[in-house]
């Protein structure tokens, strides 16, 4: 099977910081620890198999099928492949306002 560089973006990485930051704050550093590990393990398992994730109703309805997505429920990483690159360009609670954060972030 082919592998994929994973790479985050520096605001996903910013992402991840503040989901574990405010899990660290709200519940328990052991929590935080858990959802950061799990985290980081769905993002590098993209290596082996990127076209897994489906794509993200938001980008989907508005015909945008460049991006994935995986889930780490409530948690959403999107991503997309260029070559053998998967970039990840958010990690983040998925109840948040998406269509805002998608606007912001890769529809610019």
């Amino acid at each position: 099977m082919k592998k994929y560089q994973v790479k985050l973006t520096s605001e996903a990485e910013q992402d991840i910081e503040y989901i574990y930051d405010y899990i660290a704050k709200k519940d328990t550093l052991q929590n935080a620890e858990y959802v950061l590990d799990n985290l980081e393990s769905l993002i590098l398992s993209l290596d082996e198999n990127p076209e897994r994730g489906h794509y993200p109703q938001e980008l989907r309805i508005q015909g945008i099928k460049e991006f994935r997505e995986v889930l780490l429920k409530p948690y959403r990483a999107i991503y997309e492949i260029t070559g053998h690159t998967v970039i990840v360009h958010l990690c983040v609670d998925g109840r948040r306002d998406m269509v805002s954060l998608l606007e912001q972030r890769i529809l610019r």
